[in-house]
């Protein structure tokens, strides 16, 4: 084996290290939220050191930040491709939204959903982890809009409805969801946030029958 071999191997298990740390960074802070996120609660949980993690980060608000985006890689894996699998339209932003309750109810995360632990934390402190959290907030937002947008266009939606104020309740209606479930009969809070957002599409469609019954 040549030196750049040995290099590539090295950089090999540096990215496969520096994601596997993301990854228990992602899953200890939908529980206890970004400000909980130590060296040495993730060493404890990798069953490694915190010297080793400081080789990746050398800090804390850089670890913050790197796990904002290791979520958002995640939110866009298993949350909005699948719903851009989906044909454009009505049946996509109902796809959107039943992806996302899939991912509360799959259990993905143990606290459910790592961007509203981190929206209600640092909602009122400002600083770099803060505007992190508030752009990834207003680009989910917009991505919505963006496919209420398409829907309106191919003239499923009637163009009565505001993108903006539609996407807001279908994202609030989702928020809402991760809490009721943990507190309540998660099934029956499934149903209802499913039903809820169905019904708001129905009625603004100009063909309800794109949509499913129930």
């Amino acid at each position: 084996m040549d030196g750049e071999e040995r290099r590539d191997g090295r950089r090999l298990r540096g990215r496969r290290t520096r994601e596997a740390v993301l990854d228990a960074a992602v899953t200890l802070a939908s529980v206890h939220g970004l400000e909980g996120l130590s060296f040495g609660r993730l060493a404890e949980h990798l069953g490694t050191s915190k010297s080793g993690l400081f080789a990746h980060w050398r800090d804390k608000e850089h670890l913050q930040l790197d796990a904002i985006d290791w979520a958002r890689r995640q939110w866009t894996d298993r949350v909005m491709a699948p719903a851009l699998r989906t044909p454009p339209g009505l049946r996509r932003v109902f796809a959107l939204h039943e992806a996302r309750l899939a991912f509360y109810a799959d259990g993905v995360l143990p606290g459910g959903c790592f961007f509203l632990a981190a929206q209600t934390e640092f909602d009122d402190r400002p600083g770099a982890v803060h505007a992190k959290t508030a752009e990834s907030l207003h680009d989910w937002l917009e991505f919505i809009r963006s496919l209420i947008e398409e829907a309106i266009a191919l003239g499923e939606l009637t163009d009565r409805v505001d993108p903006g104020q539609l996407a807001y309740e279908i994202d609030a209606l989702g928020e809402s969801a991760v809490v009721h479930a943990r507190l309540v009969d998660h099934q029956v809070t499934f149903a209802r946030a499913r039903r809820a957002v169905l019904d708001r599409l129905r009625a603004n469609a100009t063909d309800p029958a794109i949509l499913p019954e129930d």
